[in-house]
């Protein structure tokens, strides 16, 4: 076989993996319940190789298709499995990111033996339980979090187990919902097990499973001369998140990268100690965050599977915020820390490729949770979303304004959608002009929006950059920090960037998300 039809036979591979995944992701939004994923699309599906590394991947959420393969270790190191069996778990400890993040994992079998490949998905459950509507807390613990999920068979030879399965709903605000969300995962790993069977009834289990390793390679190999082409060296970098929502500011991610020939370490261990508050990262995230790094140095097209890991060492420091210790509060840390800890990656490589990496985006994911009654039908609900913001510009050309980027990937739910669904009326939705940095390229500007309450409603807020604005780079300035805003009876009053309350119906929150880094001297 010559080199060219070797490499052909291989991107055919690469992308029959990578549909399974996609496949996945389109059963899974098409028959979930919620908007945050049938309409958000707060998912994410991957396929995994008998020893639990990551195949491929559908273009969905960077920060769980990073950790993922570490709950998937995790499950495999607890858990033996039959045809038609599906583990679920959502423990950080046990690499997931939040406890609203459930991974459920399918095996794949071919006559007989032990499994040739896994298929998991991670979706966003808009409730968990825990001391909040939303299950995204101002915490300072775990167990304020929500209910924490071992790894357990749910699926055990294709019947659901109906007892864990009670006893998970008896612990959340919105049962119906969240077991109508967990039947569109089954359904989505449902659907990657039934094309993996396929492929390997088409190509043969070992032919399969060889061309699943070859990628592992091709993708090892390319990722080595992408770092060959950055320049040996130490490079430093420093930010901060602007509190932990429990007192402490100024909450420092330190990273040292090293470069050396072929490989790359990250060093975060001299970042600040965990926090009392809920913005602690596990090591899973910062893994994820790395990889996502990673992944942008090497060119388009390159299969996102496990072999990009290979020349890449990262070092934590049990105990630090981008590595904490159980029971501590992580709510936070899967969506605002794992965006600073990118913002501090990018930041280090712009020293190491001038030119060649934008200025900060928006930094934050600015999470909006909230819960109650609906006075229109009496009935429980659970609403959470994420809201975009500025891009940072780079020297290609400014940024995007108003879309989401770096560790998220979801989309803006819908008006239409959110006001049928929820006790909400949306008062206005724009581009928050102004916001983006200015500099030779602008930052992307961020977006406002203004939701008003029809009924009591128990609000959180969980956003950073509202004291320290996305940096700029080669002279260009930084974005404008973001800002909530609560209106009651006319007056607005300034909230802080993670805080609780209760609305009145009538109130109004309004949340401005920062623009993007500028970039260079005007």
């Amino acid at each position: 076989m010559t080199d060219a039809r070797d490499l052909l036979v291989l991107e055919v591979f690469r992308n029959r993996f990578a549909a399974v995944a996609e496949e996945m992701g389109v059963t899974l939004m098409r028959t979930a319940y919620s908007p945050n994923i049938k309409e958000r699309r707060d998912y994410s599906c991957a396929v995994f190789d008998a020893a639990g590394d990551m195949v491929a991947q559908a273009a969905h959420i960077p920060v769980h298709l990073g950790a993922m393969p570490l709950s998937v270790a995790a499950v495999l190191a607890e858990k033996t499995f039959a045809p038609g069996d599906m583990v679920m778990v959502n423990d950080p400890f046990r690499g997931g990111t939040h406890l609203p993040d459930i991974t459920l994992v399918a095996p794949v079998f071919a006559d007989g033996g032990a499994p040739v490949f896994y298929v998991a998905n991670r979706a966003h459950h808009s409730d968990v339980g825990g001391m909040a509507a939303g299950s995204m807390p101002l915490s300072t613990s775990l167990f304020q979090e929500g209910v924490v999920i071992p790894p357990l068979t749910v699926v055990r030879g294709g019947e659901l187990d109906r007892q864990i399965m009670d006893f998970f709903l008896a612990n959340v605000r919105t049962p119906e919902e969240r077991e109508g969300d967990f039947a569109a995962q089954i359904m989505a790993n449902l659907t990657g097990v039934r094309r993996l069977s396929e492929m390997m009834e088409k190509f043969g289990r070992q032919k399969t499973a060889h061309q699943a390793a070859r990628l592992l390679d091709h993708a090892e190999t390319l990722a080595r001369a992408a770092i060959r082409e950055t320049p040996d060296g130490v490079y430093a970098a420093e930010d901060l998140l602007d509190d932990d929502g429990a007192g402490t500011a100024d909450i420092a991610v330190r990273l040292r990268l090293s470069v050396r020939g072929d490989e790359m370490t990250f060093d975060f261990s001299a970042s600040d100690p965990q926090a009392v508050g809920c913005v602690n990262a596990t090591r899973a995230i910062a893994v994820s965050a790395v990889l996502y790094a990673v992944r942008c140095l090497v060119a388009r097209g390159v299969p996102v599977n496990a072999g990009l890991s290979r020349p890449v060492r990262i070092v934590t420091r049990p105990g630090s915020v981008v590595d904490a210790t159980f029971p501590a509060a992580v709510a936070g840390g899967n969506v605002e820390t794992s965006q600073r800890l990118v913002d501090v990656l990018f930041l280090a490589l712009s020293r190491a490729l001038p030119g060649s990496v934008p200025a900060a985006s928006q930094g934050t994911m600015n999470n909006v949770a909230m819960g109650g009654v609906d006075p229109r039908t009496g009935a429980a609900f659970a609403y959470y979303e994420t809201l975009a913001g500025g891009m940072g510009a780079g020297a290609a050309g400014p940024g995007e304004s108003a879309v989401h980027s770096h560790m998220t990937n979801t989309l803006n739910t819908p008006v239409e959608a959110l006001e049928y669904a929820y006790p909400l009326v949306v008062r206005e939705y724009g581009i928050r002009r102004g916001s983006g940095g200015e500099g030779a390229h602008r930052g992307g500007e961020g977006l406002m929006r203004e939701v008003e309450f029809l009924g009591p409603t128990e609000v959180t807020v969980l956003s950073d950059r509202r004291r320290h604005g996305p940096y700029g780079l080669a002279g260009g300035a930084p974005g404008a920090t973001g800002r909530n805003v609560l209106i009651t009876g006319g007056a607005e009053r300034e909230l802080p960037g993670k805080c609780h309350f209760t609305a009145a119906p009538g109130d109004r929150l309004r949340v401005e998300t920062p623009g993007g880094g500028g970039y260079g001297a005007l």
